[in-house]
């Protein structure tokens, strides 16, 4: 028996039941007797298609797998029985939605198949749940172009565009509009999901924020859980809590009408040791004094750019609503702040632009899908301790490693975001002002023991008064779910005693534990860092 047919008697009905199964003819449609498309296997794509090779990775060609299959569903009927044949098989399954995954979570060795989200990118209004519906293969690209165009609204998500919203809503991300909005999840209404029972079967389930829905749990574990731990997300549906009416231009944020962006830079010919710790205060001193949700710096966004000496110049990219009472006073008031005493700067960019074209402005981040690269992160409740300023200086001066392809992005946080409590979402990092991502790139695998060890010893030399990670105390407080980092798990490198499923979810791991219970009983749905099913 062929593959195909096979898995194709294999995907209707009661799997595991004994039960002798014939494959059914397709649906016919309700209206004209035409064939659902939906109905018929999702299209596949095995070793020895010349997409295959593309199609077994994602943005970091560290990882690169190389699946039994691919499927590429359009519908979420095609999601199930992708997931029930790859479970009736005994398969080890990933999915991806716009691969953007930092570890091999999806492109791993032992992946078999592959279900590939990227042909599910339909944004609609849905009158049903009175919300916005985005399929998980949309990136965020075009949900913000959508949104904006369709009915002058948005989420307040990330800044790469290339991204899916499938891991990134997962995780809750954030991104300009945070401080002002709050991050994604605390506008998500609801999700649904491909799951799989103890007896094998594969599902769709919807979950709302509704506080008499029986799935409820399912939504939490959502917002803020993480991808890949629970089932395929297909779809989600987004309205703002505070939302009221059935118009679509009503249901989310507006953005504001335009921004104002400014990039200024400090080489590092004059940044002294002195300079450099001047620079770091600054910053963490304004955020700890302007992060509340409704002051005058709520619709301030800013990432300082700390780079190696050999790679170039220290950088502050900042945007601003520039629709806010004096917003370029404001502006430029902030970057005076953050310089002062840190040396002459150079402005490199100064500009207004309309709110759309601002959203992915170049100055912020370049995604590079041809490289190498390791990520880590960190938060922090409060600026940086003398200790961490020292050590910051300490590696990004040194120029003995020559890698240019360094940088720890610090990312303005709080405002609206910490108005959520801690156990609202399954995100629990709701009283911080600070977001690090600290990222390195690089293009040949021969160079891959000595970037990575250089980025790890960095990283625990920041961290080193607590065992060498963030954990939650009174400055620092863990990691954040969607730049996943395996070292958080591995002892050479966390000897803090606290496990990176505290780092990265706090009190809410126990909750998130019973959610995989309920929903994930084999444990399908399973990666280096996923949730873990109760002891």
């Amino acid at each position: 028996m062929s593959p195909l047919s096979r898995r194709t008697i294999l995907t209707r009905g009661a799997l595991l039941g004994g039960a002798t199964l014939v494959a059914p003819a397709a649906r016919q449609g309700a209206a004209g007797g035409h064939p659902d498309p939906s109905a018929e296997p999702a299209p596949e794509v095995l070793r020895g298609d010349p997409r295959h090779a593309s199609l077994s990775r994602g943005q970091n060609q560290r990882w690169v797998s190389n699946p039994e299959r691919i499927a590429l569903p359009r519908s979420t009927r095609q999601v199930v029985d992708a997931v029930q044949a790859a479970v009736a098989d005994g398969k080890r399954l990933a999915v991806r939605s716009g691969g953007h995954c930092y570890e091999g979570f999806v492109d791993h060795p032992g992946t078999q198949v592959i279900i590939d989200m990227s042909g599910m990118a339909a944004i609609e209004y849905d009158h049903r749940h009175n919300a916005v519906m985005v399929e998980v293969g949309a990136t965020l690209g075009e949900v913000y172009g959508a949104l904006y165009k369709r009915w002058g609204v948005t989420l307040p998500g990330g800044s790469c565009h290339p991204v899916g919203v499938g891991g990134h809503v997962a995780g809750a991300g954030y991104g300009q509009l945070s401080r002002r909005h709050g991050v994604i999840v605390d506008h998500l209404h609801a999700v649904e999901v491909v799951v799989v029972d103890g007896h094998g079967r594969a599902r769709a389930v919807v979950a709302t924020r509704d506080a008499h829905d029986p799935n409820r749990d399912l939504w939490w574990a959502h917002t803020g859980g993480g991808g890949g731990s629970f089932g395929v997300v297909t779809r989600y549906w987004f309205r703002s809590p505070d939302a009221v009416g059935g118009d679509p231009a009503r249901l989310l944020p507006a953005p504001p009408a335009a921004m104002w962006t400014h990039r200024v830079q400090w080489p590092w010919e004059g940044i002294t040791e002195q300079r450099f710790a001047a620079l770091l205060r600054n910053y963490g001193a304004w955020h700890e004094r302007n992060s509340d949700a409704g002051g005058p710096c709520a619709g301030l966004f800013a990432r300082l750019e700390l780079t190696t000496r050999p790679t170039g110049p220290l950088y502050l990219v900042v945007q601003v609503d520039a629709g806010a009472p004096d917003a370029e006073r404001l502006m430029d008031d902030f970057v005076a702040e953050v310089g002062a005493g840190v040396g002459p700067r150079e402005t490199t960019d100064r500009r207004l632009l309309p709110w759309l074209q601002s959203t992915g402005w170049p100055g912020l981040w370049v995604s590079n899908p041809t490289e190498r690269a390791k990520q880590k992160s960190s938060y922090q409740r409060k600026g940086f301790s003398e200790h961490q300023i020292g050590a910051f200086h300490r590696s990004l001066s040194e120029t003995d490693h020559r890698h240019v392809g360094f940088a720890v992005s610090i990312a303005s946080y709080g405002g609206k975001v910490n108005t959520v409590a801690p156990d609202a979402t399954a995100q629990p990092h709701r009283d911080s002002v600070l977001k690090l991502l600290w990222g390195t790139s690089w293009s040949e695998a021969a160079d891959d023991e000595r970037n990575l060890r250089w980025h790890r010893e960095f990283y625990r030399a920041v961290h080193a008064d607590t065992g060498g990670v963030p954990v939650p105390n009174d400055r620092t407080d863990g990691c954040f779910v969607n730049y996943a980092d395996v070292d958080l798990g591995d002892p050479r490198w966390n000897t803090s005693g606290v496990p990176w499923s505290t780092l990265y979810f706090k009190d809410n791991y126990p909750r998130l534990q019973a959610v995989k219970a309920r929903w994930d009983p084999r444990d399908v749905f399973r990666h280096a860092q996923s949730i873990r099913l109760p002891a």
